[in-house]
This record gives structure tokens, C-alpha cells and sequence, in this order.
């Protein structure tokens, strides 16, 4: 039988631990992409999900039976940012975030493949937002990255911590967008129990300076 690869298990950057700020090297993954605006709440993000999921799975089926490269579906993901920062560790004001809802799939997946899917999912029931997703690679490089416990309304002082005291704090300097992984399924799991990664792209303020501190 084709062995089904985890990633999760085979990529170290997603791993995180609670309490902890770790720096991690970012490798360049590709993922299907969606985007969006305003406040996840609305039906808008859950349309850019459920146009996810059908064409992450259906890759998932043809890398198995046309290639023998089986894997496990990855987590959802995705991308915020705002032209104020301070939105998603003040304020939170929702209706204007930005975001790229995202699922990894792995390198071997390539552009007729992911066409053929889009045909295929479209050819059943086409999710609204289906037309709107593409396959792209994302380089994140050094992160800085901490696993979140409970709901995502409580996630500002982590991220305030993040922002302002821990990234500053080892000679760092934001780059890129605020990244979340979600690791557990919120339609099953109580928000007191959510599990998810916060990622942050960062680089070294003095690049020629010392290393910065881990």
C-alpha cells in the first residue's frame, strides 16, 4: 500500500508549543489560495473555505491513484493583514481585515493537476468562490511562532506580546503577513479547546550585526 505522507509531522514549522516564542525557518511550501475581506464572521469566508476543500481533496485522490503519492489533507490556513496593525491586537475591528484563506498541498502538484480538479469539483456542484482560487507558492523564510490555546477573539495579547515585546526584544523586525494555522476543526471543537499556530515573517533589524537571540 502507498504510504500517506503527514506533513505536519514532516515539516518542522508546524510544530509550535504553547507559552513559547520559537523562531523557525520557514521552508517555501505551496498552497491553494483564496482572498478576501472583512470580518471572518460572514459568509464570505466561509464561501472561500468550502471552495477550498473540495479541490485540496480532490488533489489529495489524483495524487494517489495517478501518481502513488498518497498524503494527508492539510489544515486550513491563512493570511491577515490590515493597513493598521493595531486592528488585530487593539481594537479588532473585523470589517477590515484582510486575509488568504490557504491549504498546503505538496511541490509535486502542478498546474494541470490543479486545473483538472478545478474541472472536476466544478463538473459536481461548483462552490461560489471556486473560480477565485489559484495554486501558489509562498516563501515566509524566519518566523516567529507561538501555539495559541482557546478562541480566536483571545488572541490579541498574544499577538501584542508577539508584536511588541518578543520580535523587538530578539533584534527582530516584522515582514510579511500575520499567518495562522488552524489545527483543530471549529465546527467540532469548543473555542476553549482551539488549537492554532501564530506565525510572524520576521528579519534581523541589523542584518550584519550578531545573530539574533532564538
Amino acid at each position: 500500500m502507498t504510504e500517506k505522507i503527514d506533513f505536519k509531522k514532516e515539516i518542522g514549522a508546524y510544530r509550535a508549543r504553547a507559552g513559547r516564542f520559537d523562531v523557525v525557518d520557514v521552508p517555501d511550501l505551496q498552497y491553494l489560495m483564496v482572498d478576501g475581506h472583512g470580518d471572518p464572521n460572514t459568509g464570505a469566508f466561509s464561501e472561500a473555505a468550502e471552495a477550498l476543500y473540495p479541490v485540496a481533496y480532490r488533489l489529495k485522490f489524483a495524487s494517489k491513484q495517478d501518481l502513488g503519492r498518497d498524503y494527508v489533507v492539510m489544515p486550513l490556513e491563512g493570511q491577515w493583514w490590515a493597513a493598521d496593525m493595531a486592528l488585530f491586537t487593539g481594537a479588532r475591528d473585523k470589517s477590515r481585515w484582510d486575509w488568504t484563506l490557504m491549504i498546503m498541498v505538496p511541490d509535486w502538484i502542478d498546474a494541470p493537476m490543479f486545473a483538472r480538479a478545478v474541472e472536476q469539483v466544478a463538473a459536481k456542484q461548483a462552490p461560489r468562490r471556486l473560480a477565485d482560487i489559484r495554486l501558489a507558492s509562498l516563501s515566509e523564510g524566519s518566523c516567529v511562532q507561538t501555539l495559541h490555546l482557546g478562541s480566536y477573539d483571545d488572541e490579541a495579547e498574544t499577538l501584542a506580546r508577539m508584536h511588541h515585546e518578543v520580535i523587538p526584544d530578539r533584534g527582530f523586525r516584522m515582514t510579511g503577513k500575520h499567518h495562522e494555522i488552524y489545527l483543530s476543526d471549529a465546527r467540532k471543537v469548543a473555542p476553549d479547546r482551539l488549537r492554532t499556530i501564530l506565525r510572524q515573517p520576521v528579519e534581523a533589524v541589523d542584518p550584519g550585526g550578531p545573530t539574533p537571540r532564538e
